[in-house]
Protein backbone atom coordinates (compact mmCIF):
# COMPACT_ATOMS: atom_id res chain seq x y z
CA UNK A 1 0.00 0.00 0.00
CA UNK A 2 2.89 2.34 0.73
CA UNK A 3 4.23 1.89 -2.81
CA UNK A 4 0.78 2.60 -4.29
CA UNK A 5 0.39 5.71 -2.12
CA UNK A 6 3.81 6.95 -3.21
CA UNK A 7 2.96 6.45 -6.89
CA UNK A 8 -0.41 8.21 -6.56
CA UNK A 9 0.74 11.11 -4.37
CA UNK A 10 1.67 13.36 -7.37
CA UNK A 11 -1.94 13.03 -8.61
CA UNK A 12 -3.46 14.56 -5.45
CA UNK A 13 -3.23 18.10 -6.78
CA UNK A 14 -4.57 17.16 -10.21
CA UNK A 15 -8.15 17.64 -11.37
CA UNK A 16 -10.02 14.95 -9.41
CA UNK A 17 -13.06 14.42 -11.68
CA UNK A 18 -10.69 13.93 -14.63
CA UNK A 19 -8.50 11.56 -12.60
CA UNK A 20 -11.66 9.56 -11.80
CA UNK A 21 -12.57 9.60 -15.50
CA UNK A 22 -9.07 8.41 -16.41
CA UNK A 23 -9.32 5.56 -13.89
CA UNK A 24 -12.58 4.41 -15.46
CA UNK A 25 -11.17 4.76 -18.99
CA UNK A 26 -8.12 2.63 -18.28
CA UNK A 27 -10.32 0.10 -16.45
CA UNK A 28 -12.49 -0.11 -19.57
CA UNK A 29 -9.35 -0.58 -21.67
CA UNK A 30 -8.26 -3.56 -19.55
CA UNK A 31 -11.76 -5.09 -19.49
CA UNK A 32 -12.03 -4.68 -23.27
CA UNK A 33 -8.61 -6.28 -23.75
CA UNK A 34 -9.85 -9.31 -21.82
CA UNK A 35 -13.00 -9.26 -23.94
CA UNK A 36 -10.90 -9.72 -27.07
CA UNK A 37 -10.01 -13.21 -25.85
CA UNK A 38 -13.17 -14.35 -24.06
CA UNK A 39 -15.83 -12.95 -26.41
CA UNK A 40 -15.82 -14.25 -29.99
CA UNK A 41 -18.44 -11.85 -31.37
CA UNK A 42 -17.32 -9.87 -34.41
CA UNK A 43 -18.37 -6.64 -36.10
CA UNK A 44 -17.10 -6.25 -39.64
CA UNK A 45 -14.48 -8.92 -38.98
CA UNK A 46 -13.08 -7.48 -35.72
CA UNK A 47 -13.93 -8.10 -32.08
CA UNK A 48 -16.78 -6.04 -30.67
CA UNK A 49 -14.36 -4.95 -27.90
CA UNK A 50 -11.72 -3.35 -30.13
CA UNK A 51 -13.53 -0.02 -30.39
CA UNK A 52 -14.20 0.47 -26.64
CA UNK A 53 -10.59 -0.55 -25.94
CA UNK A 54 -9.26 2.11 -28.34
CA UNK A 55 -11.69 4.78 -27.15
CA UNK A 56 -10.97 4.04 -23.50
CA UNK A 57 -7.21 4.23 -23.96
CA UNK A 58 -7.28 7.39 -26.10
CA UNK A 59 -9.68 9.20 -23.74
CA UNK A 60 -7.67 8.05 -20.72
CA UNK A 61 -4.38 9.40 -22.08
CA UNK A 62 -5.95 12.70 -23.12
CA UNK A 63 -7.87 13.05 -19.84
CA UNK A 64 -4.70 12.42 -17.84
CA UNK A 65 -2.96 15.21 -19.75
CA UNK A 66 -5.84 17.62 -19.07
CA UNK A 67 -5.94 16.66 -15.38
CA UNK A 68 -2.26 17.61 -15.09
CA UNK A 69 -2.60 20.74 -17.22
CA UNK A 70 -5.51 22.20 -15.24
CA UNK A 71 -3.43 21.93 -12.06
CA UNK A 72 -0.86 24.25 -13.68
CA UNK A 73 -3.22 27.14 -14.42
CA UNK A 74 -2.52 30.38 -12.56
CA UNK A 75 -5.50 32.26 -14.02
CA UNK A 76 -9.06 31.00 -14.30
CA UNK A 77 -8.50 27.98 -12.05
CA UNK A 78 -12.15 27.82 -10.97
CA UNK A 79 -13.35 28.05 -14.58
CA UNK A 80 -10.76 25.42 -15.51
CA UNK A 81 -12.09 23.12 -12.79
CA UNK A 82 -15.64 23.35 -14.13
CA UNK A 83 -14.49 22.87 -17.71
CA UNK A 84 -12.50 19.79 -16.71
CA UNK A 85 -15.53 18.41 -14.87
CA UNK A 86 -17.78 18.91 -17.89
CA UNK A 87 -15.15 17.22 -20.08
CA UNK A 88 -14.89 14.29 -17.65
CA UNK A 89 -18.67 13.75 -17.63
CA UNK A 90 -19.06 14.17 -21.40
CA UNK A 91 -16.13 11.84 -22.09
CA UNK A 92 -17.61 9.23 -19.77
CA UNK A 93 -20.96 9.46 -21.56
CA UNK A 94 -19.45 9.17 -25.05
CA UNK A 95 -17.09 6.29 -24.33
CA UNK A 96 -19.74 4.64 -22.18
CA UNK A 97 -22.10 4.70 -25.17
CA UNK A 98 -19.44 2.97 -27.30
CA UNK A 99 -19.00 0.28 -24.64
CA UNK A 100 -22.78 -0.07 -24.25
CA UNK A 101 -23.22 -0.74 -27.97
CA UNK A 102 -20.29 -3.19 -27.97
CA UNK A 103 -21.77 -5.13 -25.04
CA UNK A 104 -24.96 -5.51 -27.10
CA UNK A 105 -22.98 -6.63 -30.14
CA UNK A 106 -24.00 -3.75 -32.38
CA UNK A 107 -22.55 -0.62 -34.00
CA UNK A 108 -22.21 2.58 -32.00
CA UNK A 109 -21.53 4.91 -34.94
CA UNK A 110 -23.69 5.38 -38.07
CA UNK A 111 -26.31 2.99 -36.67
CA UNK A 112 -29.68 4.24 -37.89
CA UNK A 113 -31.84 1.43 -36.49
CA UNK A 114 -35.03 2.36 -34.67
CA UNK A 115 -34.35 0.12 -31.66
CA UNK A 116 -33.54 1.00 -28.01
CA UNK A 117 -29.75 0.46 -28.05
CA UNK A 118 -29.15 2.48 -31.23
CA UNK A 119 -31.50 5.26 -30.13
CA UNK A 120 -29.83 5.47 -26.71
CA UNK A 121 -26.36 5.72 -28.27
CA UNK A 122 -27.48 8.43 -30.72
CA UNK A 123 -29.03 10.42 -27.87
CA UNK A 124 -25.87 10.20 -25.77
CA UNK A 125 -23.69 11.26 -28.70
CA UNK A 126 -25.97 14.23 -29.41
CA UNK A 127 -25.48 15.36 -25.79
CA UNK A 128 -21.85 14.45 -25.18
CA UNK A 129 -19.87 15.27 -28.33
CA UNK A 130 -20.28 19.07 -28.43
CA UNK A 131 -19.10 19.63 -24.80
CA UNK A 132 -15.82 17.85 -25.56
CA UNK A 133 -15.08 20.31 -28.36
CA UNK A 134 -16.27 23.41 -26.50
CA UNK A 135 -14.45 22.68 -23.23
CA UNK A 136 -11.21 21.90 -25.05
CA UNK A 137 -11.55 25.14 -27.02
CA UNK A 138 -12.08 27.24 -23.86
CA UNK A 139 -9.21 25.49 -22.04
CA UNK A 140 -7.02 26.27 -25.05
CA UNK A 141 -7.96 29.95 -24.70
CA UNK A 142 -7.14 29.85 -20.97
CA UNK A 143 -3.71 28.42 -21.76
CA UNK A 144 -3.23 30.98 -24.53
CA UNK A 145 -3.58 33.96 -22.15
CA UNK A 146 -1.07 32.75 -19.56
CA UNK A 147 2.21 30.89 -19.11
CA UNK A 148 1.92 27.42 -17.65
CA UNK A 149 5.64 26.67 -17.43
CA UNK A 150 8.73 27.82 -19.25
CA UNK A 151 8.44 29.14 -22.80
CA UNK A 152 8.95 25.74 -24.42
CA UNK A 153 6.25 24.04 -22.35
CA UNK A 154 3.81 26.90 -22.82
CA UNK A 155 4.30 26.78 -26.58
CA UNK A 156 3.85 22.98 -26.61
CA UNK A 157 0.62 23.20 -24.62
CA UNK A 158 -0.82 25.98 -26.78
CA UNK A 159 -0.04 24.19 -30.04
CA UNK A 160 -1.12 20.80 -28.68
CA UNK A 161 -4.48 22.06 -27.47
CA UNK A 162 -5.03 23.93 -30.73
CA UNK A 163 -4.45 20.73 -32.68
CA UNK A 164 -6.73 18.84 -30.28
CA UNK A 165 -9.53 21.30 -31.07
CA UNK A 166 -8.84 20.84 -34.80
CA UNK A 167 -8.94 17.06 -34.38
CA UNK A 168 -12.36 17.28 -32.74
CA UNK A 169 -13.62 19.42 -35.59
CA UNK A 170 -12.39 16.70 -37.94
CA UNK A 171 -14.30 14.16 -35.84
CA UNK A 172 -17.51 16.12 -36.47
CA UNK A 173 -16.98 15.59 -40.21
CA UNK A 174 -16.89 11.83 -39.83
CA UNK A 175 -20.65 11.43 -39.92
CA UNK A 176 -21.16 13.00 -43.35
CA UNK A 177 -17.80 12.87 -45.13
CA UNK A 178 -18.04 9.47 -46.75
CA UNK A 179 -21.07 10.36 -48.92
CA UNK A 180 -22.00 6.69 -48.49
CA UNK A 181 -25.48 5.63 -49.53
CA UNK A 182 -27.67 4.12 -46.81
CA UNK A 183 -27.01 0.39 -46.60
CA UNK A 184 -27.75 -2.63 -44.46
CA UNK A 185 -25.07 -4.66 -42.69
CA UNK A 186 -25.16 -7.44 -40.10
CA UNK A 187 -24.21 -6.97 -36.45
CA UNK A 188 -22.55 -9.53 -34.15
CA UNK A 189 -25.93 -11.05 -33.30
CA UNK A 190 -26.85 -11.63 -36.93
CA UNK A 191 -29.38 -8.80 -36.92
CA UNK A 192 -29.65 -6.34 -39.83
CA UNK A 193 -28.44 -2.80 -39.11
CA UNK A 194 -29.30 0.22 -41.24
CA UNK A 195 -26.13 2.30 -41.63
CA UNK A 196 -25.98 5.93 -42.69
CA UNK A 197 -22.51 7.33 -43.36
CA UNK A 198 -19.21 5.63 -42.59
CA UNK A 199 -15.60 6.13 -41.62
CA UNK A 200 -14.12 5.50 -45.04
CA UNK A 201 -14.41 8.15 -47.75
CA UNK A 202 -15.05 6.50 -51.08
CA UNK A 203 -15.38 3.03 -49.53
CA UNK A 204 -17.18 3.29 -46.16
CA UNK A 205 -17.07 -0.42 -45.32
CA UNK A 206 -13.74 -1.31 -46.91
CA UNK A 207 -10.91 -3.30 -45.37
CA UNK A 208 -9.22 -1.82 -42.31
CA UNK A 209 -5.74 -1.89 -40.82
CA UNK A 210 -4.96 -4.18 -37.91
CA UNK A 211 -6.19 -2.83 -34.56
CA UNK A 212 -6.79 0.77 -35.72
CA UNK A 213 -9.21 -0.39 -38.45
CA UNK A 214 -8.27 2.66 -40.52
CA UNK A 215 -9.46 2.13 -44.07
CA UNK A 216 -6.98 0.68 -46.56
CA UNK A 217 -9.33 1.17 -49.51
CA UNK A 218 -10.55 4.75 -49.01
CA UNK A 219 -9.87 7.97 -47.18
CA UNK A 220 -10.30 7.92 -43.40
CA UNK A 221 -10.63 11.04 -41.22
CA UNK A 222 -9.93 8.97 -38.11
CA UNK A 223 -6.24 9.25 -39.05
CA UNK A 224 -5.95 13.06 -38.68
CA UNK A 225 -8.34 12.90 -35.71
CA UNK A 226 -5.93 10.56 -33.91
CA UNK A 227 -2.86 12.56 -34.96
CA UNK A 228 -4.32 15.88 -33.79
CA UNK A 229 -5.80 14.54 -30.55
CA UNK A 230 -2.44 13.28 -29.33
CA UNK A 231 -0.34 16.21 -30.55
CA UNK A 232 -0.12 17.59 -27.02
CA UNK A 233 1.55 14.41 -25.71
CA UNK A 234 4.04 14.36 -28.60
CA UNK A 235 4.96 18.03 -28.18
CA UNK A 236 5.32 17.68 -24.40
CA UNK A 237 7.62 14.73 -25.04
CA UNK A 238 9.71 16.89 -27.40
CA UNK A 239 9.86 19.55 -24.66
CA UNK A 240 10.97 17.00 -22.06
CA UNK A 241 13.69 15.59 -24.35
CA UNK A 242 15.03 19.10 -25.02
CA UNK A 243 15.07 19.75 -21.27
CA UNK A 244 17.12 16.58 -20.66
CA UNK A 245 19.54 17.41 -23.49
CA UNK A 246 20.02 20.90 -22.05
CA UNK A 247 21.99 19.37 -19.17
CA UNK A 248 24.76 18.34 -21.55
CA UNK A 249 24.39 20.98 -24.30
CA UNK A 250 24.98 24.53 -23.10
CA UNK A 251 23.33 26.13 -26.12
CA UNK A 252 20.04 24.43 -25.19
CA UNK A 253 19.95 25.93 -21.70
CA UNK A 254 18.40 29.10 -23.07
CA UNK A 255 14.65 28.51 -22.84
CA UNK A 256 14.14 30.74 -25.88
CA UNK A 257 16.08 28.24 -27.99
CA UNK A 258 14.03 25.32 -26.68
CA UNK A 259 10.85 27.29 -27.31
CA UNK A 260 11.89 27.94 -30.92
CA UNK A 261 12.60 24.26 -31.47
CA UNK A 262 9.23 23.34 -29.97
CA UNK A 263 7.71 25.92 -32.31
CA UNK A 264 9.35 24.23 -35.28
CA UNK A 265 8.05 20.84 -34.10
CA UNK A 266 4.56 22.32 -33.67
CA UNK A 267 4.51 23.76 -37.18
CA UNK A 268 5.83 20.51 -38.64
CA UNK A 269 3.24 18.49 -36.72
CA UNK A 270 0.49 20.84 -37.93
CA UNK A 271 1.69 20.24 -41.48
CA UNK A 272 1.46 16.48 -41.02
CA UNK A 273 -2.04 16.84 -39.55
CA UNK A 274 -3.13 18.99 -42.51
CA UNK A 275 -1.70 16.53 -45.03
CA UNK A 276 -3.46 13.55 -43.45
CA UNK A 277 -6.74 15.50 -43.45
CA UNK A 278 -6.28 16.52 -47.10
CA UNK A 279 -5.36 12.96 -48.06
CA UNK A 280 -8.43 11.51 -46.35
CA UNK A 281 -10.78 14.07 -47.93
CA UNK A 282 -9.46 13.03 -51.36
CA UNK A 283 -10.48 9.44 -50.63
CA UNK A 284 -6.89 8.20 -50.34
CA UNK A 285 -6.05 5.59 -47.66
CA UNK A 286 -3.17 6.24 -45.28
CA UNK A 287 -1.47 3.09 -46.58
CA UNK A 288 -1.22 4.51 -50.11
CA UNK A 289 0.82 7.68 -50.58
CA UNK A 290 0.37 9.18 -54.03
CA UNK A 291 2.81 11.63 -55.60
CA UNK A 292 0.96 14.70 -54.30
CA UNK A 293 1.02 13.40 -50.74
CA UNK A 294 4.71 12.48 -50.94
CA UNK A 295 5.58 15.95 -52.25
CA UNK A 296 3.63 17.54 -49.40
CA UNK A 297 5.37 15.36 -46.79
CA UNK A 298 8.73 16.14 -48.39
CA UNK A 299 7.96 19.86 -48.13
CA UNK A 300 7.18 19.53 -44.42
CA UNK A 301 10.35 17.49 -43.86
CA UNK A 302 12.51 20.11 -45.63
CA UNK A 303 10.90 22.88 -43.60
CA UNK A 304 11.61 21.06 -40.32
CA UNK A 305 15.22 20.28 -41.24
CA UNK A 306 16.04 23.78 -42.52
CA UNK A 307 14.40 25.69 -39.67
CA UNK A 308 15.81 23.34 -37.02
CA UNK A 309 19.29 23.74 -38.48
CA UNK A 310 18.91 27.52 -38.52
CA UNK A 311 17.82 27.61 -34.86
CA UNK A 312 20.61 25.24 -33.76
CA UNK A 313 23.38 27.09 -35.67
CA UNK A 314 22.26 30.48 -34.32
CA UNK A 315 22.02 29.12 -30.76
CA UNK A 316 25.48 27.50 -30.89
CA UNK A 317 27.01 30.74 -32.18
CA UNK A 318 25.46 32.76 -29.38
CA UNK A 319 26.56 30.19 -26.84
CA UNK A 320 30.13 30.34 -28.11
CA UNK A 321 30.38 34.17 -28.19
CA UNK A 322 32.67 35.70 -25.52
CA UNK A 323 30.11 38.32 -24.48
CA UNK A 324 27.54 35.66 -23.65
CA UNK A 325 30.07 33.65 -21.65
CA UNK A 326 31.04 36.75 -19.66
CA UNK A 327 27.41 37.63 -19.02
CA UNK A 328 26.73 34.08 -17.89
CA UNK A 329 29.70 34.22 -15.52
CA UNK A 330 28.51 37.56 -14.07
CA UNK A 331 25.03 36.21 -13.51
CA UNK A 332 26.46 33.11 -11.84
CA UNK A 333 28.55 35.32 -9.55
CA UNK A 334 25.55 37.43 -8.59
CA UNK A 335 23.52 34.31 -7.86
CA UNK A 336 26.33 32.92 -5.69
CA UNK A 337 26.38 36.08 -3.52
Amino acid sequence: MTIVATCLSPLRGWHRPLVANVTLMFTLTLVSAVGLFVDDRLLMGESVWVKPMKFGFAMGVYGLTLAWLLSKLSKGRRLGWWLGTVFAVAGLLDVGAVAYAAAHGTFSHFNNNAEPVAETVRTVFSIGVAPLLLTTLIIAVLVLIQRTGDRAMTRALRAGLGLAVASMVVALWLGNSSSAAPRTVTDANGHPVSMTGGHGIGDPDGNGMFLTNWSTTGGDLRVPHFVGLHAIQVLLLVTAILGVLAASHRWLRDERVRARLVGVASLGYTGVFAIFTWQAKRGMPVTRLDRQTLVAFAGVAVFILVTTAAVVVAARRRSASPSDREQHAELSGVAAH
